[in-house]
């Protein structure tokens, strides 16, 4: 077993558990302001968005996606946790926070496509066509209508059986929750400092 193979498995593996190893983190070191969290919405609503319109359209192991989203990026749904993550880095207005997580994207999610990618181009024979003409992760902006054969291979539209299947509400169930501990941590700063309460030793 090469290097690149093993590390692409364990990075399988370890990327929800870090997930939350990272929230933890993130949660302590946030500095989350009412104007950082507005504008973390730019990023984490069309995050929440795409990642919900492209479990639409996944049928996991049974044909290859191509249509919709899929018809601009290869990895939508990898977009979409990018776009989300990001969106929180900017509410919690932390450089730490921004470059730990693009170390951790990096570590994480660039094995684990490739792995997926392996995968897809052994058991789907159009896989390579599709890969030709559609992105890896930055989506082109021509309409599907209008690009190649590659996405007319998989005929349909957004699915919300396989939106619920994949239970991807629970990415806006979870974002929902952070913005709730953000805002919580806003008003607990803003109590300290209008009461001039001290922070305790353990308050970053």
């Amino acid at each position: 077993m090469s290097g690149r193979t093993g590390w692409q498995k364990i990075a399988r593996r370890i990327r929800v558990p870090m997930g939350f190893v990272f929230a933890a983190v993130f949660l302590w070191l946030a500095r989350p302001s009412l104007r950082t969290m507005l504008v973390s919405l730019l990023l984490v609503v069309p995050g929440l968005w795409l990642r919900g319109y492209a479990s639409g359209y996944v049928k996991k192991n049974a044909e290859l996606a191509t249509s919709g989203p899929y018809a601009h990026t290869r990895n939508p749904l990898y977009l979409g946790s990018m776009l989300i993550a990001f969106g929180f880095a900017a509410a919690a207005a932390s450089w730490v926070i921004l470059i730990a997580l693009a170390v951790l994207f990096a570590a994480i999610y660039i094995p684990t496509i490739l792995g997926e990618e392996a995968y897809l181009r052994a058991h789907f024979g159009n896989f390579d066509a599709y890969a030709r003409e559609v992105p890896r992760l930055l989506p082109r902006l021509m309409s599907e209508r209008t690009g190649s054969a590659a996405a007319e291979l998989q005929p349909g539209g957004f699915s919300g059986a396989l939106y619920r299947k994949h239970r991807e509400y629970n990415a806006l169930m979870g974002a929902g929750a952070i913005y709730a501990a953000l805002v919580l941590r806003f008003m607990m700063e803003q109590h300290m400092i209008l009461t001039g309460f001290s922070k305790p030793p353990w308050w970053p």
